[in-house]
């Protein structure tokens, strides 16, 4: 049977450790493979490290990552995901809204033949619709722009299999997006409705300042599916369509001049031209130094967007 990698960010949740601890032990112990877990402590202040570190003592099939500092959820699902070795993966947050007993249920659809199962918090533990109808939008934005259509891309509980995770690099707060990642490996991606509970202790570390951040992943997300491995068609397309503008409305402004008897000044013509000429000249070296960008990408992907501290009970 294939190993099981549950991989859990932490980030000041030391009220939820044990508990979290207890649940998982006794949702995977059900299950008939071999696991293992792997918490990063993503630069925690208020006593979870030392939680963490009992935790490991106690039980050697969970595995601690300290990180020097608060790199994010990315960078600490990276980290985890880096010092795993299960067939398949598994993420979970580790403020107890997510219920491991649902893991059981996403290994099940994995067996269906999918590659890729992804939680949706169909009835979220939370009425504050000023934290709900952000996230409606947000997954409808985001499913219009990459074709996968999820309804709830920012639920952490999911299950990878382990080719559709290998060769992820993630950075900012891009985990979210890993089914899109997959999708583009040719990965079978479905989702499941999950059980959310209602957050016991701590606070929250999503707001409503979020959003743009949201936006502007997703627009990331979008030239990487589109333009990746060609920028420069892509910046210099638009570039064409750009200077194209400027040809027609350089037309426009000479009949204006010759069948109309208007003056080249008495219209904001000239200058439109001139600016969309400038911005199409600008796409042009975007997309040189965006080629430039996408080498050495390539050539350095094996770079991390953390710095471990140290680890316990890895290899």
């Amino acid at each position: 049977m294939a190993r099981l990698s549950v991989l859990v960010p932490v980030y000041n949740e030391v009220d939820s450790l044990m508990a979290l601890k207890e649940s998982l032990v006794a949702a995977l112990a059900r299950l008939d493979h071999d696991w293992e877990i792997v918490l990063t402590n993503d630069g925690s202040t208020d006593g979870s490290t030392a939680i963490l570190n009992q935790i490991a003592t106690d039980d050697p099939r969970f595995k601690i990552v300290h990180l020097r500092r608060n790199f994010g959820q990315t960078a600490a699902l990276m980290a985890a995901l880096d010092h795993s070795i299960g067939d398949i993966v598994v993420m979970i947050d580790a403020d107890l809204q997510n219920d491991p007993s649902d893991i059981g249920r996403l290994l099940a659809k994995l067996d269906e033949g999918y590659d890729v199962v992804s939680g949706w918090r169909e009835d979220r533990g939370e009425s504050n619709w000023s934290r709900r109808w952000p996230s409606l939008i947000a997954n409808k934005f985001i499913s219009w722009m990459s074709g996968v259509h999820l309804h709830d891309f920012g639920c952490t509980l999911k299950a990878y299999r382990r080719w559709t995770v290998n060769k992820v690099r993630l950075y900012g707060e891009m985990h979210r997006y890993i089914p899109i990642y997959a999708h583009w490996e040719g990965a079978r991606i479905t989702e499941l409705p999950v059980v959310h509970h209602r957050r016991l202790h701590g606070k929250s570390k999503y707001d409503l300042s979020r959003i743009p951040r949201v936006i502007l992943d997703v627009l990331v997300i979008f030239f990487f599916d589109r333009a990746m491995d060609r920028p420069m068609q892509f910046f210099g397309l638009a570039g064409l369509y750009t200077l194209g503008i400027a040809f027609l409305v350089g037309l426009y402004a000479l009949w204006l001049r010759f069948f109309e008897g208007a003056s080249f000044i008495q219209t904001p013509l000239p200058l439109l031209i001139v600016l969309l000429t400038i911005t199409s000249l600008l796409c042009f070296l975007l997309g040189v130094i965006a080629e430039i960008q996408m080498r050495t990408y390539f050539e350095s992907r094996d770079r991390r967007a953390y710095v471990v501290r140290e680890t316990v009970n890895t290899d």
